[in-house]
């Protein structure tokens, strides 16, 4: 098997076991650079596979793919030099995102049947076996009954992480919440009133020491304001905001609309 076949089998392989890889191709070479045109080389955030052939420029150009692992769709890497400039296309294998659910609650419910829609992997967790069953979530991915720290201690949580908090008590969020606060988990969002968000949050401040920095990462009262009521309606407002982050759309989350007016009614068909 030459290099070539060797590389491409790699990178089929690493896709199969859904790892974060670059497939990086030198598109563009003039000058010095020349003999590099239609070299490649896989690209991970902690190795490299094959050579580009870019003498002293090949270390910088490696580290500068491996720096936007994490960019969607990272755009071709443009080299301008005395000797020759070279352009390289990166070809981006992301992991597929894991959505978090934190309750098996009657939100959970909808929420895992969206997430599997949208081709996410789906992870339901609960302390209690009656609700975290498999029989109530045929189509999640994973359906845990283990206490939550435990489960958000042992967890490999990363920036393709979507974290949903839907249990059901304020003591659960805020065990939940030290475990995933400081992660480096894309999405972390909390159900609840606004009564019960600002109860949360000063116990964290308070007995806790989280710095606002730290409470700001958190979207709640989650999801988009869209005036949802019923779960469905509640989860379809949940993945609004999941999506609204994963593509970087420009829709308002409620936590920031609430932040702009805190006098913003939750339900506004009940006003």
């Amino acid at each position: 098997m030459n290099q070539t076949d060797e590389l491409l089998t790699r990178f089929l392989a690493a896709i199969e076991a859904d790892e974060q890889v670059a497939l990086v191709t030198v598109i563009e070479a003039t000058g010095e650079y020349r003999a590099a045109l239609g070299q490649r080389a896989l690209v991970w955030a902690d190795k490299t596979y094959g050579r580009l052939q870019l003498g002293s420029l090949e270390a910088e150009a490696l580290q500068n793919v491996q720096q936007n692992l994490e960019i969607p769709k990272p755009k071709p890497l443009r080299y301008q030099r005395p000797h020759g400039q070279v352009t390289l296309f990166v070809d981006l294998h992301r992991r597929a995102p894991t959505l978090l659910i934190i309750g098996a609650g009657h939100v959970a419910l909808p929420l895992a049947e969206l997430g599997k829609l949208i081709e996410f992997k789906v992870v339901v967790v609960d302390d209690r076996p009656k609700y975290a069953n498999p029989h109530r979530f045929p189509k999640a991915d994973q359906v845990l009954a283990q206490p939550f720290t435990e489960m958000l201690r042992e967890w490999p949580i990363n920036r393709d992480t979507y974290i949903i908090l839907v249990t059901r008590g304020h003591s659960h969020d805020v065990e939940a919440l030290l475990e995933v606060i400081d992660s480096p988990a894309q999405y972390i969002g909390m159900i609840g009133s606004k009564r019960r968000v600002k109860a949360v949050f000063e116990l964290l401040r308070q007995e806790q020491g989280l710095t606002p920095d730290q409470l700001s990462r958190v979207y709640a009262p989650i999801g988009l304001d869209i005036g949802a009521e019923s779960p469905a309606e509640i989860a379809i407002s949940i993945m609004a905001e999941i999506v609204n982050i994963y593509r970087t759309g420009r829709a308002v989350s409620l936590s920031d609309a609430l932040k702009a007016n805190r006098r913003l009614p939750l339900h506004p068909a009940r006003v």
